[in-house]
């Protein structure tokens, strides 16, 4: 049975709730990820992906140097933890219709299990699992 922690990606990369969402797209550009959780000192307040900053910011017409991440991250959050079997976290995202879980314990947030991570673990000959492996090309 596989755990979270086999999949998960560890050392999430946080932003803090007053971060711009011009800072938050160069830190998701500069990590090559889609995801960023926002913490206000050590507690987990949000999730931004960059499906919220095009969403939330540029199809809103916000003004993207003027808007923070905690105006536009998604704050009720399901979250796994780390001993939690993978099965429970696809369970999750299908329940709720999500592609990222943040992974939390002990009340800190420890890593992010997305999709595609569940994928390359639980179906490696899928599309998804495939597509998820593949290098990125910008």
């Amino acid at each position: 049975m596989t755990q979270v922690r086999e999949v998960m990606t560890s050392a999430p990369v946080v932003v803090g709730t007053l971060t711009g969402v011009n800072e938050a797209a160069q830190r998701m550009r500069d990590e090559d990820i889609g995801a960023l959780l926002v913490v206000e000192g050590s507690t987990l307040r949000g999730l931004v992906t960059d499906r919220d900053l095009v969403v939330r910011v540029l199809a809103e017409g916000l003004e993207p140097g003027r808007t923070t991440v905690s105006e536009v991250c998604s704050p009720e959050l399901v979250t796994v933890a780390p001993g939690d079997d993978a099965g429970r976290a696809v369970q999750l995202m299908r329940e709720h219709t999500l592609r990222r879980l943040p992974v939390m314990e002990s009340g800190e947030a420890v890593g992010v299990v997305s999709l595609g991570d569940l994928a390359m673990e639980l179906d490696p000959e899928s599309a998804l699992s495939e597509i998820s492996a593949a290098e990125a090309t910008v």
